[in-house]
């Protein structure tokens, strides 16, 4: 079996590599650069069969439901089969119709069951559930030819599902033969912080704001929607959130997780989504029972929690919602850095507003990683998703470098 990162090597987002064994070919994921501007279509790697014109691709697996790894399925022919998690494939699903550019309908494929194994061509693939900030998030161990690669995908071991992370430790497939191992985190100084706490800070600052809060952070966060809720639980406020918040909530499909019909939850349909509203009544009619208006936010701030996007920042201008309020910025802090939040922080000034930075990563830390290297034992650890491969040889051993678009022997 022999294997080729087309992108992921040497930046974090846009993750693909693909596999070839018997004359066969298989993919795992297809992302979309996370600074990619413009036509999405300049970023698709150079890979026969996209098209579906080329048989011997047999399909794409796709790791879990962030755009850096399927936000290039719109280039791919229905007629490729694609395999996720069910619910993965629910949220992509659900998140389509709120896209600048939407996806087509996802063609059918395989479903990953944890740890169950399935057949493509020579390929054989055993999906393992970790603990990400992406819902439904899986590794992959992938054999043919009598080699076996395990792809990380996205992990840590501080979100709710944490206990994944440790049976995955304690109980790891054995003879890997490469494990391509993401390294977001490494080079960087980020402090380890448990969504448990993340909770526990959200808590103390609603107690103490006696107007609105607003949180920002992706909806596609579970954990962290959880989060926010069971502090409101604590703080007795309700969490508000906007129509593809409470469709992307609904296609979980986990009746554990909060929806817009519980009473301690509200749906608040902006301005900007109202087109939304009437393109998809049933949605309104399935998520809406509980909503809730801009006066009624305006008219006692501090009963509510709401899951900020920048487009509610007219509506809460409009509505005088802010005496008193506070924001929460609960993603990671390099966005800010390189400006991309400076329309957001100008008008927090304008309005007065302190920003409070709660959050944390999706990601492993080197402690981790290093865990998971020494519970596979791999013949070889090959880089991806990382801005600093050459530090991999500092933390693990037996570290193989490879570039984008290089074919190697796994």
């Amino acid at each position: 079996m022999d294997a080729c990162i087309h992108r992921g090597s040497h930046e974090i987002g846009g993750s693909c590599v693909e596999l070839r064994s018997e004359g066969k070919r298989l993919l795992i994921d297809l992302g979309l650069p996370l600074e990619a501007p413009g036509d999405s279509a300049l970023y698709v790697p150079p890979i026969a069969g996209l098209d579906g014109s080329d048989l011997s691709l047999l399909g794409l697996l796709v790791s879990h439901p962030h755009i850096d790894h399927y936000g290039l399925l719109g280039h791919l022919s229905p007629n490729v089969p694609v395999g996720m998690g069910v619910a993965a494939r629910r949220i992509i699903k659900a998140a389509s119709p709120f896209m600048k550019d939407p996806l087509p309908a996802i063609s059918e494929g395989w479903d990953y069951k944890p740890r169950e194994g399935f057949d493509i061509g020579p390929f054989r693939v055993t999906p393992f559930q970790v603990d990400h900030s992406a819902y439904d998030a899986y590794s992959l161990l992938v054999e043919s030819g009598g080699r076996r690669l395990f792809y990380s995908g996205d992990f840590r071991s501080l979100g709710r599902k944490c206990p994944l992370f440790h049976k995955f430790c304690a109980d790891p497939p054995s003879d890997i033969h490469a494990l391509l191992l993401e390294g977001t985190t490494i080079g960087r100084q980020e402090p380890r912080v448990s969504e448990l706490m993340v909770e526990k800070r959200m808590a103390e600052l609603f107690s103490r704001t006696p107007g609105l809060v607003m949180v920002h952070s992706s909806m596609q966060n579970i954990d962290r929607v959880v989060s926010v809720f069971k502090a409101c639980i604590r703080r007795s406020r309700i969490l508000v959130v906007d129509l593809y918040g409470a469709a992307i909530l609904e296609a979980t499909g986990n009746r554990n997780i909060p929806q817009t019909n519980w009473p301690q939850m509200a749906l608040y349909v902006p301005r900007w989504q109202l087109s939304k509203m009437r393109q998809q009544p049933e949605l309104m009619e399935r998520l809406g029972k509980n909503r809730i208006s801009l006066s009624q936010i305006s008219s006692n701030p501090g009963r509510f929690a709401l899951m900020f996007r920048p487009m509610h920042m007219t509506d809460l201008d409009s509505g005088q919602c802010l005496e008193g309020a506070a924001f929460v910025y609960s993603m990671w802090e390099g966005y800010r850095k390189r400006g991309d939040y400076a329309r957001v922080e100008q008008w927090l000034e304008k309005n007065g507003v302190l920003l409070h930075s709660i959050h944390s990563s999706g990601h492993a830390g080197t402690g981790d990683l290093q865990k998971l290297v020494s519970a596979l034992n791999p013949q070889k650890v090959i880089p991806i998703r990382s801005f600093s491969p050459e530090r991999y040889r500092e933390a693990f051993p037996s570290v193989e470098m490879h570039s984008d678009g290089e074919w190697w022997d796994v």
